[in-house]
């Protein structure tokens, strides 16, 4: 049966299928569990486009109807898709996927009625221990019947976005396989921009490339059509379209805070004096930006629970995240990356300007990205740094920010391996180098020793396959994915990273 130790994460639900981590015993279990936490009588489910999706989407709706509650089937749908009903029909919701995972994951990402997040502090564990158990079968089961969540979630959006008001432009979209293609026929059949696409077709094998526009390396393509095609915006999306990221008309890539901060400023023209909530990883610029714009800004930890519970407490217009989930108010106040990318179309359209120019508006500041280091124990490299920078502003919301008036930087301790997530900002491209170099010698105790490949070098390479983290084995000259286990040869400190040349996990 299903390791629920593995599978369950602070978010949502996730696990191999090829291994057995999340299998369908694991998924009916789970989705009586989910039935009997919500107590409601009625649970909208959808899947994305995987080969295992079917089989987990059944087994998970036989948990639910066992426990006596009808299910909404949506079919193969965006996650987005799942929320906008959720949120319509004031129902609990699930949806199977692995978003930008590799073909043999999956998963299930969990809400309450009216899109309300399900996380680790708000259910998921109280679902985990019942799913650990065997809830008893109601004596009449729920049924099952199909829904059309499409055809309401596409009015929904254009309700929040002003469709006649985006112009004639040209619109790359890399749907990447996933479900964004489902989606975007619809989206574009509505609006005067051109769409110009690349993989939408739905293939839960991932054909192209992972369906991860975090990883450069999956824009290529994209950047390449731009190119040719003379775009004025470049759309990647992940694999279950709650996630959008963008290239601008030079064909150079959107953080997630310039996202954000643009989209604030437009709600902000619309509605004066509104909040805007973002992560601390967001830039400084955030804030400013929304300030200079007469608006509200609130800082919170990193993830979708934090966001939407803090935009429900103070009713926030708008969120962002460095991660590229956007939050809107009007979408109740969950991340869209289908309603990103109209808005910031809309952007462009009323500016009449091209993206390349209104980002340097929003963009002060340079920043190192996030950055893995690798450590024996978490805390006690917290301590050490904390102690170094004793002189500055100390923050510890989450892990830990250390704050000058011209740069800073956060910590944070991942969950799931022995690393810490660096990212740093500061007022240029040399400060930042400075910065992230002083932090690794303070948190390693010496300068990084030799090994297989230079420190600058492993801080930003990930699995090409999962995008997992990878570790050193000296002595086999290998590079180990920590996520998938598949080891990348080395020679001459020049790393091999080719999947079909990768040795596989032992």
């Amino acid at each position: 049966m299903s390791d629920f130790e593995v599978i369950f994460k602070a978010y949502d639900i996730r696990g191999r299928t090829d291994t057995g981590d999340l299998d369908a015993e694991g998924a009916r279990r789970i989705g009586a569990a989910f039935a009997s936490f919500v107590s409601a009588d009625r649970i909208a489910v959808g899947r994305d486009c995987r080969a295992s999706s079917p089989g987990i989407a059944g087994a998970f709706i036989e948990g639910i109807t066992g426990q006596g509650v009808d299910v909404l089937d949506l079919g193969e749908v965006a996650t987005d898709t799942v929320y906008y009903v959720s949120g319509r029909e004031e129902v609990p919701g699930a949806m199977i996927t692995a978003s930008h995972n590799p073909p043999e994951y999956n998963g299930i990402k969990l809400c309450r009625s009216g899109a309300a997040p399900v996380g680790h502090d708000t259910g998921l564990q109280d679902i985990r221990a019942m799913a650990g158990g065997e809830l008893p079968v109601a004596g009449t089961p729920g049924s099952v019947a199909d829904f059309d969540g499409l055809s309401g979630y596409i009015e929904h959006l254009f309700s929040i976005v002003n469709g006649p008001a985006i112009g004639n432009l040209r619109v790359a979209v890399d749907g990447g396989n996933g479900m964004a293609g489902v989606v975007l026929p619809a989206v574009f059949a509505r609006i005067s921009a051109d769409l110009v696409p690349l993989y939408l077709e739905p293939d839960g094998t991932f054909p192209n490339h992972p369906a991860d526009p975090l990883n450069p390396d999956n824009l290529i393509d994209l950047i390449a059509l731009m190119g040719t095609e003379g775009a004025d915006l470049g759309v990647a999306f992940d694999g279950d379209a709650d996630r959008a990221f963008f290239i601008d008309d030079q064909r150079k890539p959107l953080s997630g805070s310039t996202t954000t901060a643009l989209i604030a400023k437009w709600f902000l023209a619309r509605e004066p004096g509104a909040t805007i909530v973002h992560n601390l990883i967001t830039s400084r610029a955030v804030p400013e930006v929304v300030i200079a714009a007469g608006g509200k800004p609130i800082r919170t930890r990193v993830g979708h629970s934090f966001i939407k519970q803090i935009m429900a407490e103070t009713g926030a217009i708008f969120g962002g995240e460095h991660s590229g989930h956007y939050y809107f108010r009007d979408n109740y106040r969950a991340d869209s990356g289908m309603l990103a990318m109209l808005v910031l179309l809309q952007v462009l359209s009323e500016s009449g300007r091209p993206l390349s120019q209104l980002r340097t508006e929003v963009e002060p500041y340079s920043a190192s990205g996030e950055i893995n280091l690798s450590v024996v124990d978490q805390s006690a490299a917290l301590v050490t740094v904390e102690r170094k920078y004793a002189d500055a502003e100390i923050d510890r919301t989450d892990g830990l920010t250390v704050s000058w008036s011209d740069r800073w930087f956060n910590l944070r301790p991942s969950n799931t391996e022995p690393v810490l997530r660096l990212n740093v900002e500061g007022a240029d491209a040399a400060m930042v180098d400075r910065m992230v170099s002083e932090i690794r010698t303070v948190i390693e105790g010496s300068p990084a020793p030799a090994g297989l490949i230079a420190p600058e070098l492993k801080a930003i390479l990930v699995c090409p396959k999962c995008h997992g983290n990878l570790r050193e084995d000296v002595n086999a000259s290998k590079l180990e994915c920590l996520e998938c286990g598949l080891r990348y040869p080395v020679a001459d400190g020049i790393p091999v990273m080719l999947i079909d040349e990768a040795e596989q996990p032992r």
